[in-house]
């Protein structure tokens, strides 16, 4: 079998994936075998904290319109279990930012809900 000379990719290999441990501090940036482990650990920690950033905003949606509803008297179930009602199809994440930045329309969302509610 013929030799195969492997320097060149495996230099480019090591350069590359030394470059995705730019950011590291210490060994982990300098050295190859600990920049490897890093990197392979920060992908982990990346594609689980991708699902859990779902969690996290729905979360905070769930808290803000929570805060805006109570303001108008109502619970956070109340206020979905009206919408519901009502037919008024807007997701966490609009009613979150309406209750955020337009709070004159949340309280006529919330008039609405409410209505449905008492009917």
């Amino acid at each position: 079998m013929p030799r195969v000379k492997r320097s060149v990719h495996a230099r480019k290999k090591r350069r590359k994936l030394l470059a995705e441990a730019k950011g590291f501090s210490g060994q982990p940036r300098v050295s190859y075998r600990k920049a490897k482990e890093q990197v392979m650990k920060a992908d982990v920690h990346a594609y689980r904290d991708r699902k859990n950033k779902k969690r996290v905003f729905r979360r905070l949606w769930i808290i803000r319109i929570n805060a805006a509803a109570r303001k108008e008297g109502l619970s956070y179930n109340q206020f979905l279990s009206g919408m519901r009602k009502a037919n008024i199809e807007l997701d966490r994440k609009v009613l979150a930012d309406i209750a955020v930045n337009d709070p004159a329309a949340f309280s006529a969302i919330a008039a609405q809900a409410k209505a449905a509610l008492e009917a």
